[in-house]
């Protein structure tokens, strides 16, 4: 009965078919397929037709802690024949950047907590559908932790995508206290801050979601979700000061929008002069690329010896 589930499943992962037409596919109501794979995967992925700049998506994961047996408090290495469970995924949260929808998945339910491949199969589809990816310290931590699960759980590399890491534009481009999401949020963010664990501090919370405890999971999701929100307004407040960001007006197929842009003096490199535009809302710095010196002029300059 349940069959066209796994095949419903399958289809929306890798046909790049509309939930609709899959329904139609296997002959089963449209609001049954709809029910079914929103609660499996999140949202339906946006067709090309509708797409108006890159996907970007702000995530963040938590994962389980090894177990190990160990014969000191302060012992600093463990062998794999030490090691008496592996670390799996407890649970993810994400958002889509123009969108207010959070999504958050977690392992409270599982029949097997250890078992993650429906959990990591939801993030799969999440990351398989972003054109950009903005984390807090992603690059060493939540991608390849997201990377390991996935081949781990016989699931293929999902499209590529560029990284953006809060943390590395924080080291890059400043010098605060502590690069640290709760540290920058606190002293930067208005809206959302990241949160501090209530009542299960520390690694008391992991353990007590380990033991099923319902009040841990509830703050874990909690925790999750904050993540999120900071982060995104963390990057918002971040992003227009650092120059290694993506062109996101690359994935606009019309010809750029002036009028959210205003000049702001020219830019200049070794061989060039060139205008230089801010963007009104984000602060966000440009430039053009027409070089404005004169042909004389540039075959004039003498370039510095390397």
């Amino acid at each position: 009965m349940n069959n066209w589930k796994e095949k419903a499943k399958e289809l929306a992962l890798t046909s790049g078919k509309s939930w609709r037409k899959i329904a139609k596919e296997l002959g089963v109501a449209k609001s049954s397929v709809s029910d079914f794979l929103r609660k499996e995967l999140g949202s339906q992925p946006q067709q090309v037709k509708e797409k108006k700049g890159p996907r970007i998506l702000f995530f963040d994961i938590e994962t389980a802690p090894l177990k190990a047996h160990l014969w000191s408090m302060w012992q600093q290495g463990v062998g794999l024949n030490q090691i008496e469970s592996d670390w799996y995924m407890l649970s993810f949260c994400c958002k889509w950047a123009d969108s207010d929808e959070v999504f958050y998945f977690d392992q409270r339910n599982a029949t097997d907590i250890e078992d993650d491949y429906e959990l990591v199969l939801k993030l799969w589809h999440f990351l398989n559908e972003a054109d950009i990816v903005v984390g807090q310290n992603s690059k060493r931590f939540d991608t390849k932790k997201a990377n390991a699960r996935f081949i781990l759980n016989g699931l293929p590399k999902p499209s590529v995508y560029r990284q953006i890491d809060t943390m590395e534009i924080a080291k890059r481009q400043f010098g605060f206290t502590s690069n640290r999401l709760e540290y920058m949020t606190d002293k930067l963010c208005t809206t959302y801050k990241k949160s501090k664990h209530k009542k299960f501090h520390g690694h008391e919370l992991w353990s007590e979601c380990l033991r099923g405890n319902i009040e841990a999971w509830e703050e874990m999701e909690s925790y999750n979700r904050l993540d999120v929100l900071s982060l995104q307004e963390l990057y918002d407040i971040l992003s227009s000061w650092d120059n290694t960001l993506p062109n996101f007006d690359c994935y606009v197929d019309e010809v750029l929008d002036m009028d959210e842009w205003e000049e702001d003096g020219y830019h200049y490199t070794n061989l060039g002069k060139f205008k230089k535009y801010r963007n009104k809302i984000t602060g966000v710095q440009r430039r053009s690329r027409v070089n404005l010196l004169t042909k004389e002029k540039r075959d004039s300059l003498l370039a510095n010896i390397v």
